[in-house]
């Protein structure tokens, strides 16, 4: 856990040549996320997010729409602040590299450098892609591809200004052996490091006004501009004053970045390129930079100029901004690439949130009515069923705060999904309904436990979904923002002695969607290839003989173990009795959280081949099965009793 009492992270700056489209509210919602959890922990934040005004796309896009750059850029603005707004992301700061404080922020940068003899003028002669504004390696003389965007690139000859990259090689392989941990996911700095190894050419740094005029006059040289990566990464630096003599203190109280939020597309520019900008003014580099994957859409990296965006204001005419939400941040792992998928999103909100959290909020409030409870007080103390659950809940919290602090929000957000599982799971077996009216006592402590697990659970819910937790909290008769909410400082899962809850009828917190009615969303603006239908072929059939050569044996599973380099693969070690003790990798995890699976009877098929799996051999294969909302159930023998080794007749 970090001791700092500030948090600063920071988005990637969106280009304008078009609204905001679900990438980049995707990348906004990883920071806010981060940032609200850092204001759980009780620090102070600041959340930067803005606008990339600047270079040649955004000249060639304002020319074609007729108008200047800054009246074309301007026309945009309002569109990201209404979006974020929507999403209820509130920045800090939102910057914009046309402003005057971020002007001289870069001046001050290129002063500092040309100081210390790091900038240089020159002649460049090479490729450059105009979409992503890259200097492109030529390879074997030939004009190469861009590897962002695999678009033709264009020769490129002209004076510029050079910054001495190559003279960093060293610093940068040195800094990246002494932090390890600077890039999540770790993957991607050994991506890096081989980058680096294979060689730096010093990096231009302006472009010839004659061939790109918009941007920022290059200090000194009214016939260069500075190129806008260079320009681009200084916002990071300027939104929080540098450059500017009065605001001295908030660059000390906020540099270094403790989380830089943005795509895999960009890590040469943030990994390579910033920390030796900054090395060179003699700044520190950011603490981390989440690197996340691309949402894709019908199989493509999800693009304006590929005309496959989903437009987030359009999703959130239909669905819960906040629903949209969770499901960017515990259904699409930051660590890959994924799909995204109006079918998956509707099953995921009906399963996780109506079925799992909502339904049981409904459960409490209404049963709280029939029975004329209008409030519990927490008692002192539980039963010993009760002191079982909170030490349950204090493994699943230990593990949130394990995966959040490496912001590994897929991950951390499947715990507390287990978490709700469990308070389900008590609630269902203490059976409050069936009490009779002289067990009020009993009744009432159900309610209490049930109740205060939720509204804990609750506050780690409420960095990925605030205004919807802040709707559950309501029902608890409780005001959220004066609620005891950095829980983390807790030693053991809270006990919450002399809380009262108060219970209130209200709108279903999660309203389920009704598949006939999904088909009303107008899909015909900024969205392609959303939905895809497939048709489902009768299964081939087998004889008899086929099927008894299949050994479906009983097994307990006694061990779970994680797979540093798979985010779906469980290493299982199950007990097959008489058949022996079996590994077998299980592509389960984003299902089940590992005490879910631990000492679980399941079903293996014992007699498949074995098969290597990220270099384990698996020996089996467990049969789940997939419900209506597509979750995945463990199957298992029914009744006590069935030894392991049992073979299924």
């Amino acid at each position: 856990m970090s001791d700092q009492r500030t948090f600063y992270v920071t988005t990637p700056i969106y280009y304008v040549t078009a609204r905001p489209h679900l990438g980049s509210l995707y990348s906004t919602v990883l920071a806010d996320v981060a940032a609200r959890w850092h204001l759980v922990k009780g620090e102070s934040t600041f959340l930067l997010t803005g606008t990339d005004e600047h270079g040649q796309k955004v000249a060639q896009a304002a020319q074609a729409a007729g108008l200047e750059p800054q009246t074309f850029v301007d026309g945009f603005i309002g569109d990201f602040q209404a979006t974020w707004k929507r999403y209820g992301i509130h920045p800090t700061h939102f910057i914009r590299t046309t402003d005057r404080a971020h002007v001289q922020g870069v001046y001050a940068w290129i002063d500092a450098v040309r100081k210390k003899g790091d900038i240089y003028r020159d002649f460049y002669e090479g490729y450059y892609c105009t979409p992503c504004e890259t200097f492109v390696t030529d390879t074997e003389g030939k004009a190469p591809h861009c590897p962002s965007c695999n678009r033709e690139t264009v020769l490129v000859k002209e004076p510029c200004y050079f910054f001495r990259l190559s003279s960093y090689a060293d610093y940068l392989l040195s800094f990246y052996r002494e932090h390890p941990h600077f890039i999540t996911p770790r993957e991607r700095l050994q991506e890096v490091i081989s980058f680096v190894e294979g060689g730096l050419k010093d990096l231009a740094i302006s472009r010839q006004r004659s061939a790109v005029s918009w941007g920022i006059p290059f200090p000194g040289d009214d016939e260069h501009v500075v190129y806008v990566w260079a320009d681009a990464l200084m916002n990071y630096l300027s939104a929080i004053g540098y450059g500017d003599p009065k605001r001295t203190n908030d660059v000390e109280q906020w540099w270094p970045a403790q989380l830089q939020v943005l795509g895999k597309d960009i890590i040469r520019f943030h990994a390579v390129y910033w920390p030796a900008f900054l090395h060179a003014a003699g700044l520190a580099a950011p603490q981390k930079l989440l690197v996340h994957g691309w949402i894709k859409i019908g199989g493509e990296k999800m693009s304006k100029s590929l005309g496959n965006v989903v437009d987030p204001m359009q999703l959130a005419d239909r669905y819960s901004p906040d629903v949209i939400r969770y499901y960017l941040t515990r259904h699409i792992a930051v660590t890959h690439d994924a799909p995204f998928s109006i079918e998956d999103l509707e099953t995921r909100n009906n399963a996780d949130l109506a079925d799992d959290i909502g339904n049981l909020v409904q459960r409490i409030v209404a049963l709280a009515h029939t029975r004329t409870v209008t409030h519990v007080t927490v008692p002192e103390t539980w039963t010993a069923v009760e002191d079982t659950l909170w030490e349950q809940l204090h493994q699943v919290v230990v593990a949130y705060k394990a995966d959040m602090e490496q912001y590994l929000f897929h991950r951390a957000y499947a715990h507390i999904w287990h978490g709700i599982a469990l308070l389900n799971a008590y609630f269902h077996a203490q059976q409050p309904w069936k009490l009779t009216p002289n067990e009020m006592g009993v009744f009432e402590r159900i309610l209490a436990a049930a109740t205060h697990g939720l509204s804990v659970l609750g506050i780690l819910i409420w960095p990925v979904m605030p205004s919807k937790m802040e709707q559950l909290f309501g029902s608890f008769g409780i005001d959220f923002h004066t609620v005891q909410r950095d829980i983390v400082s807790y030693q053991r899962f809270p006990r919450g002695a002399g809380r009262r809850f108060a219970f209130t009828k209200g709108a279903a917190l999660f309203p389920k969607f009704i598949a006939e009615e999904s088909g009303k969303m107008d899909t015909s603006r900024d969205v392609k290839s959303v939905v895809h239908a497939e048709t489902k072929k009768a299964p081939a059939h087998i004889s008899i003989d086929e099927f008894a050569k299949v050994e479906l044996v009983i097994g307990t599973i006694e061990a779970v173990e994680i797979i540093p380099k798979s985010d779906k693969l469980y290493k299982l070690t199950i007990n097959l009795g008489s058949y022996g003790i079996r590994t077998i990798c299980s592509g389960v995890r984003l299902h089940f959280a590992p005490g879910e699976l631990l000492q679980q009877q399941v079903i293996v098929v014992a007699n498949l081949a074995p098969r290597a799996m990220l270099g384990i051999a698996s020996e089996g294969m467990v049969l789940f099965a997939e419900d209506a909302h597509k979750k995945l159930r463990i199957v298992r023998p029914m009744g006590e009793g069935v030894a392991n080794g049992t073979r299924l007749r």
